[in-house]
């Protein structure tokens, strides 16, 4: 004969004992506050940031497109650009296909630091050898973002270039 597991008394008075109904209902109010927790983060994010991110994204989008339309007219010119910083100026070089100097063509520039907005410079170009093109660029210190677009007879050529003064 196997020994049986005498059956299970009741609570004492004043005695608890974890039933499975007590788990069940843990496991509920467990994943009920994580769900309304979810519901609650994510209402929130919409109405922080709905998603829109600009006003006219049609607007943009041909914008865009415009880009990138004038970005493949400028790889189909060849043209390419160095860019340097001399001691009071901004120095850019173009030059063709064939590494010829481009010149007689029409340079402007702007001067900007990389992390902010303020002391923006607008630079006003000149021809001072074939294909090389300065801009006074006087009591500049540290980094500096050039961006420029040339412009002549053959077409645009739009260039970016990151500069350091001493």
């Amino acid at each position: 004969m196997t020994p049986s597991t005498p059956p299970a008394s009741p609570p004492a008075p004043g005695e608890w004992r974890l039933t499975g109904w007590h788990v069940l209902g843990v496991v509920v109010g467990f994943f009920a506050i994580v769900i309304s927790l979810n519901v609650w983060f994510v209402t929130l994010a919409y109405r922080t940031f709905p998603g829109q991110v600009s006003r006219t994204p049609y607007e943009d989008g041909v914008a865009y497109n415009r880009r990138l339309d004038r970005q493949d007219a400028q790889d189909r010119l060849g043209w390419s650009a160095v860019a340097a910083a001399d001691a009071d100026r901004a120095r850019v070089e173009l030059r063709d296909t064939a590494g010829a100097p481009l010149h007689g063509l029409t340079l402007s520039g702007r001067l900007e630091r990389p992390a902010t907005e303020a002391g923006r410079i607008d630079l006003r170009f000149s021809e001072t050898a074939p294909g090389r093109y300065e801009a006074p660029a006087t009591g500049l210190s540290g980094t500096w973002d050039l961006s420029f677009a040339a412009r002549g007879d053959g077409g645009t050529f739009e260039g970016a270039r990151r500069l350091t003064w001493p």
